[in-house]
C-alpha cells in the first residue's frame, strides 16, 4: 500500500494495493500490524461503523472532547468528499483542513487521528461508508462545529446540503475554541 502525507500532521491518505483480474478484484482493508507500522500509530481499532447516505447528505463536523477517536474510512459503494480538521491547540496545522475524494472506484482510505474534526459529503447517488475507530463512541463528549463555518471555509463541493438537527446547531469554530 501507499501512504501519503497530507498538510495535517498524523492524517494520511491509504492507496491500498489492489488485485484484479476478469473476476473482479482483492484488496487489504486492514492488517493491524501493517498499519500501525506505515502509518505510525500505536492505537487499537476498537469498533467498526457502516452507514448509508444518499446524495448531498452531509455528515460532521464531528468530534468528541473526552475520549477522542481515530478514524480509518473508506467507502464501499458510492463517492464522498471526505474532511478532517485539525482542532488540536497546540497544533502548528491548528484550524487547517484536509479533504480527500474517497469512492469506490480508488478504493483510497483516510486515517484521521485522534483529536481531529471530521465530516463528509456525498456526492454519488448513494454511499456505503465504513471507519474503524480507536475509541467508543461517547454521546456526553461529542460536540459539532458548523459544517459552513467562515472561518474554516471548507469547499464542501455542494452548496445545499441535507443535515441533520445536530449538525445543523453545531458552534462556530470560534466557540469551539473558547471552550479549550
Amino acid at each position: 500500500m501507499k501512504v501519503i502525507d497530507t498538510k495535517i500532521a498524523g492524517v494520511k491518505i491509504i492507496e491500498p494495493r489492489v488485485f484484479e483480474d476478469a473476476r473482479g478484484f482483492f484488496l487489504e482493508t486492514f492488517n493491524a500490524q501493517r498499519y500501525k507500522e506505515m502509518l505510525n500509530i500505536d492505537l487499537d481499532f476498537i469498533q467498526d461503523n457502516h452507514s448509508r447516505s444518499v446524495k448531498n447528505v452531509l455528515r460532521g463536523l464531528h468530534l468528541q472532547t473526552n475520549n477522542p477517536q481515530g478514524k480509518l474510512v473508506r467507502v464501499v459503494q458510492g463517492e464522498v468528499l471526505d474532511v478532517a480538521v485539525d482542532i488540536r491547540k497546540d497544533s502548528p496545522t491548528f484550524g487547517v483542513w484536509e479533504s480527500v475524494i474517497l469512492s469506490e472506484s480508488n478504493k483510497k482510505q483516510f486515517w484521521i487521528p485522534p483529536g481531529l474534526a471530521h465530516g463528509f459529503v456525498v456526492l454519488s447517488d448513494t454511499v456505503d461508508f465504513e471507519y474503524k475507530c480507536t475509541n467508543y463512541y461517547d454521546p456526553q463528549s461529542e460536540k459539532c462545529i458548523l459544517w459552513n463555518d467562515t472561518d474554516l471555509n471548507i469547499d464542501w463541493q455542494v452548496t445545499d446540503p441535507i443535515l441533520s438537527e445536530k449538525d445543523m446547531k453545531g458552534m462556530t469554530f470560534k466557540e469551539y475554541v473558547a471552550q479549550l
